[in-house]
């Protein structure tokens, strides 16, 4: 899984909510359908080869890659017209070369579904694993669309906690897709749940 044979590789650009992401979407798999990680930096980037030839490129400042797609956001001021076809001959070229994605031994973990913290009650539990079965069954693949990924982190006491990776860190929308979009309907699917909360993303 860390190499891919030869082969013509498609890359096509996708625009998504954040104006500083684009998805760059390949007829090869990157990652097991599912599984996602999140570069936020050079620094977090050691495991893949890929990520780190991506941040080479002096505006690229996060780095997402999930089943056969990269996102990758920028920080300079520049415009995406300038850098969609450098990005995509670059991931195309490499690809199709055969680079590693990820360094051999690498394995990325799937989403951790501990219900909750500490002593949770049997309620509790139950609560948090429907919410698990929504998010996996109708959040996650709307949110992949956009290019980024939501991971359920915790439940307790009708507050539930996500993960937002990819496109949706630091997106302008975040905020209005988590109120107005996921808590409405985990209330409305989950009565028991009144809030829906995310890592870093303040209200």
């Amino acid at each position: 899984m860390t190499e891919n044979k030869e082969k013509m590789v498609s890359v096509y650009a996708e625009a998504n909510p954040n104006p500083e992401s684009m998805k760059f979407v390949m007829n090869v798999q990157l990652l097991p359908e599912g599984q996602s990680v999140d570069y936020p930096n050079l620094e977090s980037a050691v495991e893949s080869p890929l990520a780190q030839e991506l941040f080479n490129f002096d505006y690229v400042s996060r780095v997402f890659i999930a089943s056969n797609f990269v996102t990758v956001t920028k920080s300079a001021d520049l415009d995406w017209v300038k850098l969609i076809p450098e990005l995509r001959t670059f991931l195309k070229s490499y690809v199709e070369a055969g680079g590693p994605i990820f360094n051999e031994g690498f394995s990325a973990k799937r989403v951790e579904t501990a219900a909750t913290n500490g002593d949770a009650s049997a309620e509790d539990t139950e609560i948090a694993k429907k919410v698990i079965d929504l998010l996996d069954n109708y959040v996650r693949p709307a949110v992949e669309q956009d290019g980024g990924n939501i991971t359920f982190k915790s439940y307790n006491d009708g507050v539930v906690t996500v993960h937002l990776q990819g496109s949706c860190s630091g997106c302008p929308s975040a905020t209005v897709t988590l109120k107005a979009g996921i808590e409405n309907l985990l209330k409305r699917m989950v009565p028991e749940v009144k809030e829906v909360v995310a890592d870093g993303i303040t209200v």
